[in-house]
């Protein structure tokens, strides 16, 4: 499973000056180079997380369906729209909003340059622990271990770091972490919803039997 890179500004980009309170003065983005679309790309390059259009469309003062079309231009232009040339980044939608990424098709490239030749991909143990936790969640750690058949803790941990998955609660009866996947996961893997999974789930074993397990010191 490799993970698309989020683009990055090449520069910090400095804040305007600040009217009265703790909000800058409303602008009108019709006055600035490039409009809406501009303004709109503008905070997505500088957003460090994807951005719900609700909130984009609040930072811009517009209606939200307003913001929503030209987001959609500018993905549907990203992609080279009306014959222009194709861009090295995209615009998605993820289930947690909008955010530009470096083109999924260079993905191998911009991981040889970030990470100067190590792997971007995650480890054969962290893919099977992940895929147990997507199609079993919400799974506590040792209900994990017993489907894969071995000590999961240093790779959930690595998930952990990761934002791949979460802790979502507690086992009721037995008091133990409860782990999901999260909206991270589901934008690097370019979903917007965990139905989007493929049908895979009947070939893992039902965690609802590992039960008795909990005891083993799995958790």
């Amino acid at each position: 499973m490799s993970e698309h890179v989020p683009a990055t500004a090449g520069t910090a980009v400095a804040p305007g000056p600040a009217a009265s309170g703790d909000s800058p003065a409303p602008v009108d983005v019709d006055d600035l180079p490039g409009g809406l679309p501009a303004a709109l790309e503008a905070i997505l390059m500088v957003a460090e997380s994807p951005v719900p259009a609700e909130r984009l469309a609040a930072a811009v003062a517009r209606p939200t369906v307003e913001v929503h079309a030209a987001l959609a231009a500018l993905a549907e232009e990203y992609q080279g729209a009306d014959g222009a040339r194709p861009r090295g980044f995209e615009l998605r939608r993820g289930a947690e909003g909008w955010r530009i990424y470096s083109h999924r098709d260079l993905t191998d490239v911009v991981a040889r340059f970030v990470l100067e030749g190590q792997s971007s991909r995650l480890s054969q143990a962290a893919l099977e622990t992940l895929a147990v936790v997507a199609y079993r969640q919400p799974v506590t750690r040792g209900q994990v271990s017993a489907v894969r058949g071995v000590n999961v803790d240093g790779v959930v941990r690595t998930l952990l770091a990761r934002n791949l998955v979460a802790e979502v609660g507690q086992d009721p009866t037995t008091g133990a972490v409860l782990f999901g996947t999260t909206g991270e996961f589901l934008d690097r893997m370019g979903w917007t919803s965990l139905d989007e999974l493929p049908p895979l789930a009947p070939h893992l074993p039902g965690v609802e039997a590992l039960g008795g397990l909990e005891g083993l010191g799995l958790d």
